[in-house]
C-alpha cells in the first residue's frame, strides 16, 4: 500500500477533507490508511480499550478526546492490542503516553502531544458517531489516509 497524501490531494482534492495539521506522528508506521471507526470521550479511555480489543482488518480508530492535554488516552498496552487485532492506526485528538515504546510498534499513531498521566476509567462516551475536530468531520465507514505530509479523509476508497 504505497500512497502519498499529496498525490491523492492532486487527484481528488474536490472530494477530500484535509485535516488541519496539528498532530505529531508516533508509531513505527508513518503511513497508514483504513476505514474509520470513532470514539468520542473526555479523559476516559475505556471505549478506546473496547474498540482496540476488537479484531478488524486495517481499520483506523479516531479518538475525539476533546483536545485535552491533561492525561493520555492511549499507551503502549493499548497500541500493542490495536496492532495485534489488525488496526492500521489511531488518531487521537488528545495525548498518548509510552511514546518511545509505541514508536517501535508496527502501527501508525497521530496525537496532539504526550502526557505520562493515565486517564480515568468510568466508561463515558460514544462509539461510531461522527466526530468533528481539526477542521474536519470523521464519519464512521469513511476512509482516512495519513502519511508524513498530513491526514486526509474521503467518502470513497481511493487506493
Amino acid at each position: 500500500m504505497m500512497f502519498k497524501t499529496a498525490d491523492l490531494c492532486d487527484e481528488f482534492s474536490d472530494t477530500l477533507q484535509i485535516v488541519t495539521p496539528m498532530f505529531q506522528s508516533f508509531g513505527g508506521n508513518k503511513r497508514f490508511s483504513g476505514i474509520i471507526q470513532t470514539v468520542k470521550i473526555f479523559e476516559d479511555n475505556v471505549f478506546v480499550r473496547e474498540m482496540l480489543s476488537e479484531n478488524v482488518s486495517g481499520d483506523v480508530l479516531v479518538v475525539d478526546g476533546g483536545g485535552s492535554l491533561r492525561c493520555a488516552l492511549l499507551g503502549d498496552m493499548l497500541a500493542e492490542m490495536g496492532y495485534k487485532n489488525g488496526w492500521a492506526g489511531v488518531v487521537v485528538y488528545g495525548c498518548i503516553r509510552d511514546s518511545a515504546d509505541i514508536n517501535e510498534m508496527p502501527i501508525g499513531v497521530r496525537a496532539l502531544q504526550t502526557n505520562p498521566l493515565k486517564s480515568i476509567k468510568k466508561g463515558w462516551g460514544d462509539k461510531n458517531i461522527p466526530v468533528t475536530f481539526a477542521g474536519a468531520t470523521f464519519n464512521p465507514n469513511d476512509y482516512l489516509y495519513a502519511d508524513e505530509d498530513g491526514i486526509i479523509l474521503s467518502k470513497e476508497k481511493l487506493i
